[in-house]
């Protein structure tokens, strides 16, 4: 009977690589539309998609972090990104809310203390949640899903492998590339592998990181280090150069200093050259100070790195198909249209040179690139003015262009509060920093994208008492040269 079994199965190989040999031979592809990644961009197209009565498919699989950590449907936001982020930012606020209640009039025994463990394994189980609600949105709106890693076989075919390391050849006539990014690590760093973690980490621990030193200067760094803090871990962040590369200087120099008064603690131009463990199962970390010209160690029970992303293309074959990517950083390169090299090969999201690293933009271009393929629509996405906000313990929110990134467009004389100084003021940029930033900034974000001048901006009037009226009342320029210190209502 087994070696019939055994017959009977490989019968049925043979069979089931025929029907897709004959497909090919067909000329029909099997899937109008096939999504490589699961994650926000790649499943709002495939259900906008799915909504023109098209035949999709979505094809996602994650591969374990370097320290084995690994997640379901949804991509870096929900998992392992923007969600739990903010919900530990929120657990790192209420933390700060209990110490100011007694000034309030609560009776609140001090210190208060938090538990890792309570906090994480909630934050898991809402990740979870959501990982089964996208599962059962697919499934409504008939959207074929495959737990498999995919690889170009040809510009029409994919070829998905299971964990297990089972086969399935899917065709498609249209192909969306939307794998997003995973965090770097610094290989050339001895110990940095084996004994670092990175955000693909650190919301899954079920046990608190203790004493934490994050290494980077990115918004994911702060965040972390910010929440860490707010929840009582004794953190440090090291930073080689600049914080917050990108956004507005003087915010990012904002930031870095309150969240110093809030108690994190920071290695400036400093950078790390070896990690060791210990015996007592502690990680010493040697670094050294280009200001001092030092080398200097410290231990800590978990090190991060927060060293900027890499697009998650090595396993794609995208060489054996043509589509063409940027050198330096791995990206795939995209028009306006988000079409690549290839015919009928599109890619979105944090994958695409030059677009921002940002959920909303990635889901808003996923959902057009399906109306332009399927529902008669001409429309491109917008990627100029787009807000965004860093929830570090005080939140910076912004929209438009920093002022360096103002003043190298339109030159310093023709500026003002990033404004331009001629004909309307039209703002070019608007930066806040305070409680609520992100709520603050998206109301402001409709302005802007409308065009907003200045002085209509003066003409609004704030809702008193809110932090997001004050920037109805800003008279005070740094060309001016007076005080913009606020000294009352």
């Amino acid at each position: 009977m087994a070696t019939l079994w055994r017959r009977r199965e490989r019968l049925l190989g043979v069979s089931g690589r025929l029907c897709r040999t004959v497909r090919a031979l067909s000329g029909k592809n099997e899937y109008d539309l096939l999504v490589i990644g699961g994650g926000s961009g790649g499943l709002a197209c495939a259900k906008e998609a799915a909504q023109f009565g098209r035949k999709v498919a979505v094809l996602d699989y994650v591969e374990p972090s370097p320290q084995g950590t690994k997640w379901g449907l949804g991509g870096t936001c929900v998992n392992v990104g923007c969600i739990p982020k903010k919900l530990m930012h929120q657990a790192a606020l209420l933390g700060s809310a209990l110490k100011d209640a007694q000034h309030y009039g609560w009776n609140i025994a001090q210190p208060v203390h938090h538990t890792w463990s309570v906090m994480a394994q909630a934050v898991q189980n809402y990740v979870k949640s959501l990982n089964w609600g996208h599962r059962v949105q697919l499934q409504d709106k008939k959207v074929k899903y495959f737990n498999m890693k995919g690889s170009f076989s040809d510009p029409h075919t994919i070829r998905g492998l299971t964990k297990g390391g089972k086969e399935t050849i899917v065709t498609a006539e249209n192909i969306v590339i939307a794998t997003g990014g995973r965090p770097k690590y610094p290989t050339h760093i001895a110990g940095a592998l084996a004994y670092g973690i990175t955000s693909d980490d650190l919301f899954w621990l079920k046990e608190s990181p203790g004493k934490t030193l994050v290494v980077g200067a990115s918004y994911v760094s702060l965040e972390c280090a910010g929440f860490l803090t707010g929840i009582g871990l004794d953190t440090t962040v090291m930073m080689r150069s600049i914080p917050l590369r990108g956004f507005d200087q003087q915010m990012a120099s904002l930031v870095t200093e309150h969240m110093e008064c809030y108690g994190t603690k920071f290695l400036k131009r400093c950078f790390p050259t070896k990690v060791e463990k210990l015996e007592s199962n502690k990680l010493q970390v040697t670094w050294k100070n280009t200001d001092l010209g030092t080398e200097e160690t410290d231990c800590f029970d978990t090190v991060m790195w927060a060293v900027g992303r890499a697009p998650d293309v090595k396993t794609l074959n995208l060489d054996a198909v043509g589509v063409k990517t940027n050198s330096e950083t791995g990206k795939i390169i995209v028009d306006a249209s988000e079409a690549t090299s290839v015919p009928h090969i599109y890619a979105i999201g944090d994958i695409t040179e030059g677009r921002p690293e940002l959920t909303p933009t990635a889901i808003a271009a996923g959902k057009l690139l399906a109306r332009r393929l399927f529902g008669q629509s001409s429309e491109l996405m917008d990627y100029d003015n787009v807000p965004t906000t860093v929830f570090t313990p005080l939140e910076y929110g912004c929209v438009g262009l920093s002022e360096e990134a103002a003043v190298q467009c339109y030159g310093s004389d023709n500026i003002e509060m990033v404004c331009l100084r001629e004909r309307e003021q039209r703002i070019l940029g608007l930066h806040f920093i305070g409680p609520n930033a992100g709520e603050v900034i998206q109301g402001f974000a409709l302005g802007i994208k409308c065009g907003a001048t200045y002085p209509q901006l003066m003409k609004t009037v704030g809702i008193h008492p809110t932090c997001a009226e004050e920037i109805t009342k800003l008279h005070i320029t740094k060309r001016s040269g007076l005080d913009a210190t606020v000294t009352g209502c």
